[in-house]
């Protein structure tokens, strides 16, 4: 099966078009067995996107030990990075995923060593659920190392794990800027107060760069529920030029790092001029998100779910396969607005109310991939939902996912 994707891949990688540019990539030694339908690692060019990557061995058993467990997750990165042709000096950001944030002290030591100089910049989650226990890691690694360089601004508390921001030659790369004071690590009782502080890091950081919250692309709030999602929406609009804000996926996830609510990360562009929001014509402007943005040819996608627009719109459907259509649906009419399609996407994230549920979801979602399939990372962030319709017959948010696709 493995030899067969090897050839599948290689022969769409001489493909005409889109394929001509983009390129799976697939290790030799893979664990025994895939997490999803995404491909390993995706090789776009300028940016190489590795999909979400678990503790598995190559011989499908797991290491007992935290610490192990991380530095397998790691090492299987690795894996693929090197089967792009670059070394784990050319990434820029990483992802981490964890069901048990007491784990964090011993992530950071692991991290530390690994990256012993010049780490990329990184969020770190903590997740109701993952497709393997207890943590997965994604990575965003840069082909050419020019211009690849630390961004550390006076206000945020050095760290060895991790580099508050990663410039490369195009962009920047945010770390997950905390909801508390970053002298004292103390959070603000007030939820107002804490994503102000939040997006106070996340500037300084933007700042130091020499940049703008104005060259923002792409922004990822995460929240707990003792952040009401109109406190943040509401600081959050007064940071950024009304109808030409950054994409967004607003996530809320179980725990963030040091007992914080809120969390910033997110991608600025350089140059301004690179820099374009898309919008379908069916859709207003939005104070606190553009559905998709350019830097330069990459195109950021803000997260979409089953959600049907219109005047009377809503999630009326009560299954996962059936809101992941609409999902899709909803994500192809902001790729054709970019004069774009699904064939062009490079890289996903993927949030399930019920990480149970993924064959059903995966079943109806791989049909939009006709080609080489994205990177995909995949969590269970919270526990379940209650799965009832309203008094309006609208059912809670099952499924969501975020892209980015590139122009080639």
């Amino acid at each position: 099966m493995k030899t067969l994707f090897l050839l599948v891949a290689s022969l769409l990688s001489i493909d005409t078009g889109v394929h001509a540019q983009l390129r799976a990539v697939v290790p030799q030694q893979m664990p025994a067995a895939a997490d999803g339908f995404g491909s390993p690692g995706l090789d776009a060019g300028d940016y190489v996107y590795v999909s979400g990557q678990g503790p598995r061995r190559q011989d499908g058993n797991v290491p007992t030990n935290f610490a192990d467990q991380v530095r397998q997750s790691l090492q299987n990165l690795r894996s693929v990075i090197e089967a792009a042709g670059l070394t784990m000096d050319h990434v820029v950001y990483v992802q981490v995923y964890l069901e048990d944030m007491n784990h964090y002290g011993e992530l950071n030591k692991v991290f530390a060593d690994y990256f012993a100089k010049n780490p990329p910049a990184r969020a770190v989650l903590g997740v109701s659920r993952l497709p393997v226990s207890p943590v997965q890691i994604n990575a965003v690694a840069v082909r050419d190392l020019a211009g690849r360089r630390p961004v550390n601004p006076p206000t945020v508390k050095p760290d060895k794990a991790y580099s508050p921001g990663m410039l490369t030659h195009d962009r920047l790369f945010v770390s997950t800027m905390l909801g508390s004071d970053p002298s004292s690590g103390k959070v603000p009782e007030d939820p107002a107060a804490q994503v102000d502080v939040a997006l106070d890091g996340l500037k300084s950081v933007v700042e130091a760069a020499g940049l703008k919250l104005s060259n923002m692309v792409f922004v990822n709030p995460y929240l707990t529920r003792e952040v009401p999602m109109q406190v943040m929406n509401e600081r959050y609009a007064r940071r950024f030029e009304f109808g030409n804000t950054p994409a967004r996926a607003t996530i809320e996830v179980s725990s963030l790092p040091e007992g914080v609510h809120i969390a910033y990360t997110g991608v600025a562009v350089r140059d301004l001029s690179q820099r374009r929001a898309v919008r379908p014509k069916n859709m207003p402007p939005s104070p606190t998100a553009s559905p998709c943005v350019f830097a330069g040819n990459t195109l950021y996608c803000s997260a979409k779910s089953g959600f049907i627009p219109g005047p009377n719109g809503g999630i009326y459907a009560s299954t996962t396969s059936q809101q992941v259509r609409q999902t899709m649906r909803n994500l192809l009419d902001n790729l054709e607005e970019a004069d774009m399609k699904f064939d062009q996407v490079i890289s996903t994230t993927v949030y399930l109310d019920d990480l149970s549920e993924l064959p059903e979801f995966e079943k109806v979602y791989k049909q939009y991939f006709k080609g080489i399939p994205p990177a995909q990372t995949t969590v269970q962030q919270v526990e379940s939902v209650e799965r009832k319709s309203d008094e309006e017959g609208e059912y809670p948010t099952l499924e969501q996912v975020s892209l980015i696709a590139v122009r080639k």
